[in-house]
């Protein structure tokens, strides 16, 4: 495999923001679709993939989610032009035969539900941190959060389901005459070893 030129690397790591305000620009749905078909490559255990999305865009959707946010991302949510609620499937293995069809992977995550929602909520993440990866590579700039009342979340959108919320990811295209200076970061000496 290649190494992604500098450009690349810059527009989705070293130049990328987490925004908080937004254009006033639309977020077309084939878009939202391209974002999809790229982050579902992410890898997952025998490719359970248990992230389900949820693309809240209408005016009705935002106002079924405002009510769960935390009070300072009300605004920022509301303006964004789409906000994803990333969730997971704690029925994620029924998938597997579909998913895995060479061989039967049901009962590698049969257990308890504490069991089951690790490796459902662990493979999500990744599946989410590749959907930011995905969303900066197709233009969108993002803006991760997880304050919000997330029973409410769980309730509004996946009332009668094993599906769970995990964090939020707004959408759009951001306004960064509204940024601030981006904050520090670890240097490899303070959070990594190699032994």
């Amino acid at each position: 495999m290649s190494i992604i030129s500098k450009e690349a690397v810059d527009h989705l790591f070293t130049e990328a923001r987490s925004h908080n305000a937004w254009q006033p620009k639309e977020i077309p749905d084939e878009m939202l679709h391209k974002l999809y078909e790229l982050m579902k490559f992410a890898p997952t255990s025998a490719n359970c993939s248990p992230l389900r999305i949820v693309f809240v865009k209408t005016p009705e959707a935002k106002a079924k989610l405002k009510p769960f946010m935390s009070a300072g991302n009300v605004e920022k949510t509301m303006q964004a032009p789409v906000t994803a609620i990333l969730a997971f499937d704690m029925d994620f293995a029924s998938h597997l035969p579909q998913l895995f069809p060479h061989v039967d992977a049901r009962p590698w995550f049969a257990g308890t539900d504490v069991a089951v929602r690790t490796v459902a909520l662990r493979n999500s993440t990744i599946q989410a941190g590749f959907f930011i990866a995905a969303a900066r590579a197709i233009g969108l700039d993002t803006g991760p959060m997880s304050g919000f009342d997330e029973a409410g979340v769980n309730s509004a959108f996946f009332a009668g389901t094993r599906v769970e919320a995990n964090f939020l990811v707004s959408l759009g295209f951001g306004d960064s005459s509204q940024m601030k200076p981006r904050l520090p970061r670890f240097g490899f000496d303070e959070v990594c070893k190699v032994i």
